[in-house]
């Protein structure tokens, strides 16, 4: 049976298929390439303030007043700030964001390197990276829906949030050490789930250049906020304190 063709311009409709394939394959992998790249830069960004915050003596001078506080739960108010204003934000405000919250979370995190060795930190950071990025891989290249188990992930994030509450004022070094462990494993799965889910919406967003880059630096924050949280959680679990 002869080959189906476009008689005015004799291009096959299984080569168009093709071609339009590897554009869209193209512009995919450019498109996570830019999500990894905005993590990384992220990351880089977030351990420098918080090694400078640390050794200028900042954060301590932070630390003894109340305004630790006020740092401490910065990042999660700007989070609740930027998530009311998504849809009216501009790609260059998006990206001006991203990078005031991962400075302003470094500096939060300023007092790792006073309860942990230098050592210790290095070598959990790179655990960190080994697990997440063999997980986003994953996540990535999986057939399998994970959507199905969205419900769980998020019950489970509920519920590690109502046990730190509880914690503050229990100071259970038991219930810590079982906070870390399930914190690692919740977070873990939220990587696979969430990286699916950034590699889905290059659907919605890949054919507007400002959606591209809303999109990519907000999957990169995504990916940010699992990797920090996976971090900490590995550290209080393998740290070697101060």
């Amino acid at each position: 049976m002869a080959e189906p063709t476009n008689n005015r311009w004799g291009v096959t409709t299984d080569t168009r298929a093709q071609t339009q394939d590897i554009a869209i394959d193209q512009g995919l992998r450019s498109y996570m390439l830019r999500v990894y790249n905005y993590m990384g830069s992220g990351l880089a960004l977030s351990g420098i303030v918080a090694y400078l915050a640390a050794t200028t003596g900042l954060w301590q001078a932070i630390a003894a007043t109340p305004l630790k506080w006020v740092v401490m739960l910065a990042p999660l108010g700007m989070l609740f700030l930027v998530a009311a204003r998504l849809e009216r934000m501009s790609a260059f405000s998006t990206q001006a964001f991203y990078w005031a919250f991962v400075a302003v979370d470094g500096l939060s995190l300023g007092y790792i390197f006073h309860a942990y060795t230098a050592t210790s930190i290095a070598k959990v950071f790179f655990i960190t990276a080994a697990m997440f990025g063999s997980v986003s891989l994953w996540g990535y290249v999986t057939k399998a829906d994970l959507s199905k188990y969205a419900g769980f992930l998020i019950m489970g994030a509920v519920g590690l949030i109502i046990a730190g509450l509880v914690n503050l004022i229990l100071e259970s070094a038991m219930m810590s050490f079982v906070i870390s462990v399930v914190t690692v494993l919740v977070f873990t799965g939220f990587t696979a789930y969430s990286t699916q889910q950034i590699r889905q919406s290059y659907d919605y967003v890949g054919h507007d250049a400002t959606w591209v880059t809303k999109g990519a630096v907000f999957g990169a924050l995504n990916l940010y906020i699992l990797f920090m949280g996976l971090f900490q959680a590995l550290l209080s679990l393998f740290g070697n304190r101060e």
